[in-house]
């Protein structure tokens, strides 16, 4: 395990990739730990990051009965008491290689969707899905095979535009989340920007310190509050910044506009 891993997290990423194994065997051809435990280090509210690779497509059944495992040790509710929150994403081999964009999404558990699961809605998630073309460059990047070879042997790297064109198509989505979910948005925008200007993906934090030298304080403040929520050094709080909350995403938005231009 990286050494940025506390022993409790070693131990949820070894039940979570476990829950995959146990359930699909042979059908998986590797799991991979990648996101913020290869990078730039978990912060109290970074999410463990796990990528699958299966042979098939799972079934109805099988998609599931691994929803339900990971639901019971992932994020405030896990039965075993609070931990952190899973993101694992389940994709078929022949659907990202040969490579063709937008790419399909076999299974994705995150604890956003927990109330869709919970009233027995066990494929919420979009597919095909422009997201995943960030997520499989993001694990090329940086990931350590769990099960399985190295990830460069089962995908094929993603295209500079087509990485581009998701990071673009997903911005819409994005905007309608951003009252409920203010600090990860903004920190998802000022990373699209980071990216489409620098051509790598940087951390949240890394993005949000960039971003911040190149925006007015106005609309820079929003984006330190969030770099301080993901840090864990202030509370999830935005009633006294909420009238600059639109004029900042708006704010990156026009630089990622003249950026991809």
């Amino acid at each position: 395990m990286p050494p940025t891993l506390s022993g409790q997290d070693q131990v949820q990423v070894k039940a979570a990739a476990a829950s995959v194994v146990d359930l699909l065997g042979d059908v998986v051809l590797g799991v991979y730990l990648y996101g913020s435990a290869m990078t730039g280090g978990l912060h109290p509210r970074s999410d463990i990051d796990l990528l699958a690779v299966a042979r098939r497509p799972t079934r109805s059944p099988e998609a599931r009965t691994l929803i339900e495992g990971l639901m019971a040790i992932s994020g405030r509710r896990a039965i075993s008491g609070p931990a952190r929150s899973l993101e694992v994403t389940v994709v078929v081999q022949s659907d990202v290689r040969p490579w063709r964009y937008p790419p399909r999404l076999d299974i994705q558990y995150g604890d956003w969707f927990r109330a869709d699961y919970e009233q027995g809605n066990f494929a919420p998630w979009e597919s095909p899905n422009p997201d995943l073309a960030v997520l499989l460059t993001t694990a090329l990047a940086a990931s350590k095979a769990l099960v399985g070879p190295d990830l460069g042997e089962l995908v094929e790297p993603v295209p500079r535009a087509d990485l581009d064109r998701a990071m673009l198509d997903g911005i819409p989505g994005l905007l309608a989340e951003l009252d409920g979910d203010e600090a990860n948005v903004l920190l998802t925008l000022v990373r699209i920007w980071n990216t489409l200007a620098t051509g790598a993906i940087h951390p949240k934090d890394v993005a949000a310190e960039w971003a911040l030298a190149r925006l007015t304080p106005a609309h820079g403040e929003p984006i330190r509050r969030a770099r301080a929520i993901y840090l864990g050094d202030a509370p999830d709080r935005w009633d006294d910044l909420r009238p600059t909350l639109t004029r900042s995403a708006e704010a990156v938005i026009s630089e990622i506009r003249r950026v991809s231009a």
